[in-house]
């Protein structure tokens, strides 16, 4: 039986007979001829039809049809890889003769209004070669992710999705019936990934995490997928900061370097970004902000969206880096498990990555000393013995080190390496308010 070759792989057969599969991306007839682009895993490759015998083959097929190719291999500087299939004979595995609702050999539309449509389609849309790259850039920023926590002695979990309660707070919690009790969908994996630090002190997770938020802005969505790290044996919440800054320059750098064609044909921006990312406290940055535009932010309790933007240019400007840390949450921001800034008892000890004008992951450190935690617990309002808490606080009456992590947005951090206006482009099947399907 011959063997499949892949279309990246025609350039090593030139003047041999080769055997492809794959999907009609196109077909043009020129003068006679027909000129068709098979599509596979690798990419696409042409094939010149000349033989009307096999060009009737294709009569009344639509694009997606399944096709098997064999052919000559030959040398053609106007072809997309620089090689075409001569003299080619064609098996049809699967036709489709249904005209498909979306042309996936044509730039698709991302301006705001032709979301919806892109999003309807986004079964057949993800054919797009160009689409494709998208998914494709995702899927090796994970893989980089994956690389450094291994590389740093991170050990990976997967967590709980469905839980007893909404534990860590907040109303914006997915509610439904479980055997008839009353369940949620895990906001994060914060419980578990702190627990988890007793047993192997750094660990990482990649995964789904459910927000019931009543939005519909370009930067937030129902289900999003996290990075969520924790590590112990901490020495200060700048240990945290640094592991965040190291984790952002790998990936970022290996990205842009090994992925330059892609993201050259999705016009991205240019990476500014250096090892050290600035670091600006809450304070800081409403001053600045405040001074510079007119517009008074001093006093408030957490960053605006535009003074999130404001200070990623600011930083590529002045700093040569579009990463901004901003340190130093205000205490009326804080979570019961975070960690007061013992040397401003009015901060937490909580930071924000931001990354071209968004935020990217929020990275605090934690309390770690049982009864202090349990002293927040209750100041927050929340009840120690709640069920819920348990196993939690049994991970700390039985010894957690100092330590801290973070939550990292796959999503957003997708969308801001290729330049994309929305979070909803960079996710496969998007989830929010309005949308349930595909």
């Amino acid at each position: 039986m011959q063997k499949r070759i892949l279309s990246d792989e025609i350039n090593g057969h030139i003047g041999k007979e080769v055997l492809l599969k794959g999907w009609l991306h196109k077909k043009r007839a020129m003068g006679g001829m027909t000129f068709v682009l098979l599509r596979d895993r690798r990419g696409v490759a042409q094939i010149l039809v000349e033989d009307k015998s096999e060009a009737d083959k294709l009569d009344g097929l639509q694009l997606g049809t399944v096709l098997e190719i064999t052919g000559q291999a030959v040398e053609e500087p106007r072809a997309p890889l620089k090689v075409e299939i001569h003299e080619p004979k064609l098996t049809v595995l699967l036709p489709v003769t249904e005209v498909p609702p979306i042309e996936i050999d044509k730039p698709l539309g991302h301006k705001s209004e032709n979301l919806d449509t892109l999003f309807e389609h986004r079964v057949l849309g993800v054919r797009n070669i160009q689409e494709r790259k998208i998914f494709k850039i995702r899927s090796e920023l994970n893989r980089y992710i994956r690389e450094f926590m291994k590389e740093n002695e991170f050990v990976e979990i997967q967590t709980p999705k469905i839980l007893a309660g909404a534990t860590e707070g907040g109303a914006e919690v997915f509610k439904f019936d479980y055997f008839g009790k009353e369940a949620t969908l895990a906001q994060s994996p914060q419980f578990y990934k702190q627990i988890m630090v007793g047993a192997f002190e750094r660990v990482f997770e990649i995964g789904p995490a459910f927000r019931a938020e009543p939005s519909t802005t370009s930067r937030h969505v129902s289900e999003i997928t996290m990075l969520d790290m924790e590590m112990g044996f901490i020495e200060s919440h700048e240990d945290v900061l640094k592991m965040t800054e190291k984790l952002l320059y790998y990936v970022l750098t290996k990205i842009y370097e090994e992925h330059k064609e892609e993201l050259k044909s999705w016009n991205a921006p240019e990476l500014v970004l250096k090892p050290e990312i600035p670091r600006y406290t809450v304070k800081e940055l409403h001053q600045m902000y405040t001074k510079t535009t007119g517009i008074n932010t001093i006093g408030e309790k957490d960053v605006r969206p535009e003074e999130e933007r404001w200070i990623c240019e600011y930083s590529k400007k002045e700093n040569g880096c579009e990463a901004v840390f901003v340190t130093e949450f205000p205490i009326e921001s804080m979570k019961f498990y975070h960690m007061v800034n013992p040397r401003d008892p009015s901060t937490v000890l909580w930071a924000d990555l931001l990354f071209r004008g968004l935020e990217i992951a929020t990275c605090p450190m934690r309390e770690h000393r049982y009864e202090k935690l349990v002293e927040q617990m209750k100041s927050a309002g929340l009840d120690p013995e709640h069920p819920g808490y348990k196993y939690y606080l049994q991970a700390f009456k039985f010894g957690l080190p100092p330590h801290g992590g973070f939550g990292f947005g796959i999503d957003r951090l997708t969308e801001k390496i290729i330049g994309l206006g929305n979070v909803k482009e960079a996710i496969l099947f998007p989830r929010d308010m309005n949308r349930l399907t595909p």
